[in-house]
């Protein structure tokens, strides 16, 4: 009897241990079920020379995916031609070591027009080489190469504006661009931008991506874009990390192929990319005037940190079109060696918008070959005064500090306008070697602390028509013979404090019709502290 009760239990055991192993056989099963597909374009037959197109096999994979919940469309190793390539939520396009994507330089292959926003409008146009509109969870990896082959794209470009430029319009007027007439309107610009659209033919951004969410785009090399390069708008939640961009900046200059421009964005993160382009590397954006205003999503919550920047005509910009308005910027541990400007703030009246919130920390910058700091609300020159009103934009609580430049043509400028002077910005850690220094005119509550700036030509900080403004321990290790390091010309309300400067030097200030405050400065190696 006893032996049977054994027998029964052991039996009992058994067969509750096989009824676990078929439960977690079935859990695995199903997990293994829930899985997204991969879709091997090599083995759904495309050609892997570069020959023939394969954006029909590629799109509808795509379809085919988004219709299951999702999938990988996967690039083995070797050579793709494609044309516009549109994603679908849940979908990830993963470009392998060895695979080059190339996409097709026949401009008819981007039809259908689609919504794009070009320069910060919204028009009906080519499609872009890879497009998105209303997705979320959509990413493209890998560490392969996709290329825009955007020679045809640029020198289609160049001639139309050329035309423009001689005669004010273009010779006439082709089938794309009859067409781009009857799509568009009812689309309305300022009048200064009609000239651009008088091209009537527009080049497609690369990766452009409308009000999607949750974006990852890792580890691919971007080259030969026709235009902006990764190009987000209204978008939430975006990853861009370890990605390479390569537009060549001169023989031939891929004109405007900005790097990465993020538009009225949110809860953006660049990180660890290297950008070599023949526009800006990094321009945070919101849309151009009216339109811009209108649309009314800033661009926020963005960070950018441990890029590398080298050709291109700005490290990071912001605008010009920002009429969105830009803020909480966190930009860090960055190079910029070679590019144009390092750090470039650009508006003009008409564009309203607010920019704001705005750290830039741990920046090293060198062989920079205009200036390295630009606050400009004069962009556009021609501009005249006018009341405050929503066509005002204004620049507020921006904040550089610990930042190294060598072979620096301008340290920079702040230009503001009248009805709206810069403000609240300032300068802390800065040491940089340069032609020529750092001037700033019509602009309020600006302060330096702990910066030394040493110039071939002109004063090291020089100040026009400025309010409240703080120079806190400026010097210059390179003082120059005769020439005051400081000049203030109709300043009022500035302070002058804790100065020490080391280097023997000939004049420290210059004022002319300025209201200045002198505190705490040691100033025994300098032979006249103060002219008028």
């Amino acid at each position: 009897m006893l032996q049977s009760g054994i027998y029964i239990k052991k039996l009992t055991s058994h067969r509750n241990e096989m009824k676990k192993s078929f439960l977690c056989l079935a859990f695995l099963l199903c997990l293994t079920g829930l899985q997204a597909k991969i879709y091997n374009i090599k083995d759904l037959g495309a050609d892997t020379t570069g020959k023939n197109t394969c954006t029909q096999l590629i799109n509808e994979s795509i379809q085919k995916a988004a219709a299951e919940g999702g999938g990988t469309i996967y690039f083995p190793a070797g050579n793709y031609l494609t044309a516009a390539i549109h994603l679908e939520s849940n979908i990830t396009l993963d470009i392998e070591s060895g695979a080059v994507l190339r996409f097709s330089d026949k401009f008819e292959e981007y039809l259908p027009f689609v919504k794009v926003r070009w320069e910060g409008v919204f028009m009906n146009s080519l499609s872009p080489l890879i497009y998105a509109d209303g997705v979320e969870n959509i990413t493209i990896k890998g560490r392969g190469v996709i290329d825009g082959q955007g020679h045809a794209w640029w020198k289609e470009s160049r001639q139309l504006i050329d035309e423009i430029r001689a005669n004010g319009k273009t010779s006439g007027t082709n089938k794309l661009q009859q067409m781009w007439l009857d799509a568009n309107k009812d689309i309305k610009v300022s009048p200064y931008y009609e000239s651009t659209l008088e091209r009537k033919f527009f080049r497609p951004p690369f990766i452009q991506f409308h009000e999607s969410k949750n974006i990852v785009i890792e580890g691919i090399t971007i080259i030969n874009s026709p235009f902006w390069t990764i190009n987000p708008i209204g978008c939430d939640d975006i990853i861009v990390h370890g990605v390479t961009i390569n537009n060549p900046s001169k023989n031939p200059k891929g004109h405007n192929t900005d790097g990465i421009n993020p538009e009225s964005c949110r809860n953006v993160r660049i990180s660890d990319c290297f950008i070599s382009v023949g526009d800006d590397c990094i321009t945070i954006k919101s849309g151009r005037d009216e339109d811009g205003r209108k649309y009314g999503r800033p661009c926020e919550n963005i960070t950018i940190t441990n890029c590398i920047m080298l050709a291109g005509h700005g490290g990071v910009v912001i605008g010009s079109e920002m009429s969105g308005g830009v803020k909480k910027v966190a930009i860090s541990n960055c190079v910029f060696n070679g590019t144009d400007a390092g750090i470039r703030l650009k508006s003009s009246r008409g564009r309203g918008g607010v920019v704001e919130e705005i750290r830039v920390d741990n920046i090293v910058m060198n062989d920079i070959q205009r200036n390295a700091f630009i606050f400009d609300l004069f962009y556009d020159k021609d501009s005249k005064e006018e009341p405050v009103s929503e066509r005002t934009p204004a620049f507020r609580n921006i904040h550089i500090s610990n930042v190294t430049g060598n072979d620096i043509k301008k340290v920079g400028y702040i230009t503001g306008i009248k009805e709206m002077p810069i403000s609240e910005i300032s300068f802390s850690n800065i040491n940089m070697v340069a032609e020529v220094g750092f001037t700033a005119k019509t602009a309020k509550n600006i302060q330096f602390h702990n910066v030394d700036l040493a110039v071939k030509k002109g004063a090291s900080f020089a100040f026009d028509e400025c309010t409240d403004i703080v120079l806190n321990n400026v010097r210059s290790k390179a003082p120059l013979a005769g020439q005051p390091i400081v000049e203030l010309n109709n300043v009022t309300n500035g302070l002058i404090n804790n100065c020490f400067q080391i280097t023997p030097a000939d004049v420290f200030c210059k004022e002319v019709n300025s209201q200045i405050i002198w505190g705490n400065n040691f100033l025994d190696n300098v032979k006249t502290v103060k002219i008028n």
